[in-house]
């Protein structure tokens, strides 16, 4: 991967459905490039697939929150899985010091966050979690 496919990836993470000639006009290549470069990231599995980012307020109703997770011994393989399989996890990301996790969750009210961290906090392999609740987005 060099510079233009970095910047080809940076220009579709602002907007996927940017025209294949605007990209072109961008990045200062011809459009046969940009699309021959996109065939080979699809097909080599860097680019996996295309989205819609929601601005935050779209989903007024739904609550967010961030759960820390700290896992008992090499068991984080086994955690990420159960977690995975639970509908309220949006993103796993895991770190590295004090929390081995990081959960994204969503509910549609706090009784909803409730049984779902009831839930997180029964997995074993989890000796500990936090959680806090996301009251508002400044960058998107």
């Amino acid at each position: 991967m060099d510079s233009t496919d970095r910047k080809l990836l940076s220009l579709l993470r602002e907007n996927a459905r940017m025209p294949v000639a605007r990209l072109a006009k961008s990045l200062d290549v011809a459009r046969g490039t940009v699309q021959n470069r996109l065939a080979r990231m699809e097909a080599d599995g860097t680019i996996v697939g295309y989205t819609v980012k929601l601005k935050p307020q779209v989903e007024e109703q739904t609550i967010r929150a961030l759960m820390t997770v700290a896992v008992e011994g090499n068991r984080t393989d086994e955690v990420l899985r159960s977690l995975r399989g639970d509908p309220a996890v949006c993103a796993l990301h895991t770190t590295n010091g004090r929390w081995d996790i990081v959960a994204e969750l969503r509910a549609d009210n706090l009784e909803a966050v409730d049984r779902v961290l009831g839930r997180i906090r029964l997995i074993d392999g989890i000796s500990n979690t936090e959680t806090s609740l996301l009251l508002s987005t400044h960058k998107f």
